[in-house]
């Protein structure tokens, strides 16, 4: 299995920009993978920077409803004409951001993408075939991340917080490792994982994504206690973890300081086999 890191926050080279979001190039024996598109076209630009052809990718997953997830989405479409292209149920719903002036900001897709005939959407688990499947519903309340205060639903007039149904995370099985990939983990990486075990009675071998450490909105990280206990469960599983994103770079480092080699980042450009 490749992983290409299309966009991020960050980046690896000064020819591949990178911009708040995520879009992950995933190679299988069986399928060519888009996981996300990043908050406009700069993942197209760079997977032809990096020689990846998206006209080829055969199956694409919109993590959750927010722009930084699925503002490329639109390219995506105009550069491939075969793949579908998975959802939540509740992909195109009106999500807002509180922002610094005390406003509510649309986060949410394009609307007038939505009725596109290879769009597949979908709630709880979705088996794709013997090596892919999506799943959703993570219920849970332990160290979600508290940035999740300043994103909302809007319903008619009025706002309520989000309660992420809309947010799906992929699993690909293959060669014996199971790699779980999520988008920003809004439902707490820890319950992501909990659901997982309880789902499957077991633990992913790999896991790839953002986990949401960092309030981009009021610009502040998680508090330490509670990265040290995510630190500490992440490091129980015995699993591989690929962070990026919406983590935050001083986020990592605290987990990288506790889980060492455990746990890496992966910036835009980035490469990884396993």
């Amino acid at each position: 299995m490749i992983i290409r890191m299309l966009v991020e926050n960050t980046s690896t080279a000064e020819s591949l920009g990178s911009e708040h979001g995520l879009s992950v190039y995933i190679e299988t024996d069986h399928h060519k993978i888009l996981f996300d598109t990043g908050a406009s076209g700069l993942f197209a630009e760079n997977a032809e920077k990096m020689q990846i052809d998206l006209s080829k990718v055969d199956l694409a997953v919109i993590s959750h409803g927010h722009y930084d997830h699925g503002g490329g989405l639109r390219t995506f479409l105009e550069m491939n004409s075969s793949a579908k292209i998975y959802f939540g149920k509740k992909a195109f719903g009106d999500y807002y951001a509180n922002r610094s002036n005390g406003e509510k900001k649309y986060i949410g897709l394009d609307k007038t993408l939505m009725s596109d005939d290879r769009f597949v959407f979908g709630e709880g688990q979705i088996v794709i075939d013997e090596e892919l499947e999506l799943f959703s519903g993570v219920k849970g309340n332990r160290l979600k991340p508290p940035g999740n205060q300043d994103l909302f639903m809007r319903e008619g007039e009025s706002y309520k917080l989000d309660d992420f149904s809309h947010e799906q995370n992929l699993v690909i099985k293959e060669n014996g490792n199971t790699v779980l990939v999520a988008g920003c983990a809004h439902a707490g990486i820890v319950n992501i994982l909990e659901h997982f075990r309880a789902d499957k009675n077991g633990k992913p071998s790999h896991v790839i994504g953002g986990f949401h450490l960092y309030n981009r909105g009021a610009e502040q990280y998680e508090n330490s206690d509670a990265m040290a206990e995510i630190g500490s469960y992440l490091l129980s599983t015995g699993a591989m973890f690929y962070t990026c994103h919406c983590t935050g770079i001083p986020a990592y480092e605290r987990l990288k300081s506790m889980m060492g080699e455990s746990v890496n980042y992966l910036s835009t450009g980035s490469r990884l086999i396993i």
